[in-house]
């Protein structure tokens, strides 16, 4: 592996642990908020603080892309899956179950398939403006398509999110390769553009996550986990030139590791999450619930020391 490839498996290492801390902020949110619509979210600070953590998670990201291809990339964010899964159990005060288990597993490890076959040099080519243009046309039809009103909203604006997403990422890396290229200005109108439309599918992918979650947590990050590199994988594969090791053995190992990784989401479609009694003096900020899970182990591995019983009048030893 060569070291701009090793960099940007590290950069998308930590990314995904953010995304994961923000997605189970997200979740614990809306478990919360089920009927708050977006104007109530815009005033809660908890929401923003989970925007924070997605926007230092997104960061990562983009620097990732200056080093790796959008199919090195982006299938390392299956990562944010194995983490969020145990993190949102321990938050919600329940163990993981066997099902989310192996459905965890066996997207982890289609995902690993496709990233063997995805590995390549660092970036050169870029979108053009007409391909980004046409490229957002048709995604933003697409997730129309999905947010309509129907059955299972959940995964069909998870689906949306991660179309979203991936697509938010096929132009970034657009963005950063044009605007470091020192061949052309820094500020071209193709790097403006294809910028304003990175805002845009970033911020709608997070808001429809943000629906995506009120049904549970494991199925519809399950399918945003599987979604967004399937959408990244379309554009690095036909548009960028970014293609498949291997040959035909690299094609083969790429659908069965999609087919494992879908049969993995399948699974984790199934879990019903556990309702969460909240109780009128529940006002913990669901951020701080999620970063302090240490802090939360401590305390209970110290519940379970003896106690030693005090006499009146009698010092206690110190």
């Amino acid at each position: 592996m060569s070291t701009a490839a090793l960099i940007a498996v590290l950069l998308s290492l930590v990314s995904a642990v953010a995304y994961a801390a923000a997605a189970v902020a997200q979740e614990r949110l809306a478990s919360r908020n089920s009927g708050a619509g977006l104007i109530r979210l815009l005033g809660s600070g908890a929401w923003w603080a989970a925007v924070g953590l997605n926007a230092g998670a997104a960061l990562l990201h983009v620097v990732a892309l200056k080093y790796g291809p959008l199919t090195l990339v982006q299938p390392l964010g299956a990562l944010t899956l194995v983490a969020a899964v145990p993190m949102g159990a321990r938050v919600a005060g329940r163990r993981v179950s066997a099902t989310e288990w192996r459905g965890t597993a066996l997207t982890l490890l289609g995902l690993g398939a496709l990233l063997v076959t995805a590995s390549g040099p660092a970036p050169h080519r870029v979108l053009s403006l007409t391909e980004a243009l046409t490229v957002a046309g048709t995604t933003a039809a697409l997730i129309g398509v999905l947010s309509r009103r129907g059955t299972r909203p959940g995964l069909r604006h998870a689906t949306a999110s991660g179309f979203a997403s991936g697509v938010a990422s096929a132009l970034t890396q657009t963005v950063t390769v044009a605007a470091t290229d020192r061949s052309g200005p820094v500020l071209s109108v193709q790097v403006i553009v294809v910028a304003l439309l990175v805002a845009a599918f970033a911020v709608g992918g997070l808001l429809l996550s943000q629906m995506a979650y009120r049904g549970g947590l494991g199925a519809p990050l399950a399918v945003v986990t599987l979604s967004n590199p399937v959408a990244a994988a379309v554009i690095g594969l036909t548009l960028l030139g970014q293609g498949l090791q291997g040959g035909a053995a690299g094609i083969l190992l790429a659908l069965a590791g999609a087919g494992l990784a879908s049969w993995g989401v399948f699974l984790l479609t199934r879990v019903t999450p556990a309702t969460r009694q909240v109780e009128p003096d529940d006002d913990e900020h669901p951020v701080a619930a999620v970063l302090a899970l240490e802090s939360a182990r401590v305390a209970a591995e110290q519940a379970l020391l003896p106690q030693q019983k005090q006499e009146p009048g009698q010092l206690t030893a110190l």
